[in-house]
């Protein structure tokens, strides 16, 4: 299958370049101030998979949602035409990141996060298709909630989060452009340059954690972008190693309060191990023998880039969804 640009669709993958460039900068330059800030208010955690448990600065996920927000203006100025999807998908964002910020602060419950990113996903009901039925415009701030959820779950590990959801909008990127929604491009590389900024901060060994207010955005963005450029299937896949940690989490344990969940433990040379009663995960199924955490990190990144590929082989394949 073959694909042409025309020259509206050239224009649109040069703003969201410039979408993806803005949003880089803005993250990169907020972020040693923002790491200062977190660290002078306390907002801190000890790096538990470290054997001298240092603390390093959460919530720096606002400076994701900062550089996101300034990239999708871009678009949104650059691209009238294109504002009210831009709009609405920023809106759903900025709302789903509050409720990661409050989850950060007083730790919701389970149901009651679902709850809440449920709402929060209501505004992307206003981009569905004027012919779809009630299950369908339900299905959409269900989907934002889940997915904000699975891309929450498999966290912890320096550079995980951000690396793994960098190389989720690679994908959808390239997805959209070969099957011509290169719309939706604008979305993708903004949070793409933030996250890539971000992870220069995060990777390990992390100078900041993204707290729930960075993970919650990367499945919200990537459920957004799965209805607005009609790719469900191919974002379904690029969410497969989110949704096997979270089948192997739910299948082991149900839902957990985090709470009561026991950490991975950290031997005197650096590898991490198992505790011997925890539930299942990704993380712990690929540690069956202990291992040093960014090993780890990279083969869940490899898994990523894996299931990345396939989204996008599809794309040369199967066809947009019909809504």
């Amino acid at each position: 299958m073959g694909f042409e640009l025309s020259a509206g669709y050239q224009n649109i993958l040069i703003v969201a370049v410039l979408c993806a460039l803005v949003a880089f900068i803005s993250t990169y330059s907020m972020m040693p101030r923002l790491i200062n800030k977190l660290k002078e208010a306390n907002v801190v955690g000890k790096d538990i998979h470290k054997v001298s448990r240092p603390l390093v600065a959460e919530m720096g996920g606002i400076g994701i949602l900062f550089g996101f927000t300034i990239g999708m203006f871009i678009g949104i100025y650059l691209f009238p035409e294109l504002q009210y999807e831009l709009i609405v998908t920023l809106l759903v964002i900025l709302l789903v990141g509050i409720v990661g910020m409050v989850d950060d602060l007083v730790m919701l419950s389970s149901k009651e996060k679902l709850l809440l990113l449920f709402l929060a996903g209501l505004p992307l009901i206003w981009v569905a298709p004027p012919e779809v039925g009630i299950l369908y415009l339900i299905l959409m701030p269900i989907s934002v909630s889940i997915a904000s959820n699975l891309t929450n779950m498999l966290a912890g590990l320096n550079g995980i989060e951000s690396g793994l959801g960098a190389i989720a909008m690679i994908s959808l990127t390239a997805s959209c452009i070969i099957m011509g929604k290169n719309d939706v491009s604008i979305i993708t590389m903004a949070m793409l340059g933030a996250l890539l900024a971000f992870l220069i901060y995060n990777r390990h060994p992390s100078r900041v954690f993204p707290g729930d207010v960075g993970t919650l955005i990367i499945g919200a963005t990537i459920a957004a972008v799965a209805f607005i450029g009609r790719i469900k299937i191919i974002a379904l896949i690029v969410l497969l190693p989110n949704i096997i940690d979270g089948i192997l989490k739910f299948y082991s344990a149900g839902v957990v309060e985090r709470q009561n969940h026991a950490p991975t433990e950290v031997r005197e040379d650096g590898r991490l191990l198992v505790p011997p009663n925890g539930f299942k995960s990704l993380i712990r199924w690929i540690l069956k023998r202990p291992m040093k955490e960014k090993n780890v990190v990279i083969i869940i990144w490899i898994i990523g880039i894996l299931f990345g590929a396939l989204g996008i082989l599809l794309a040369f394949i199967l066809p947009l969804d019909p809504v």
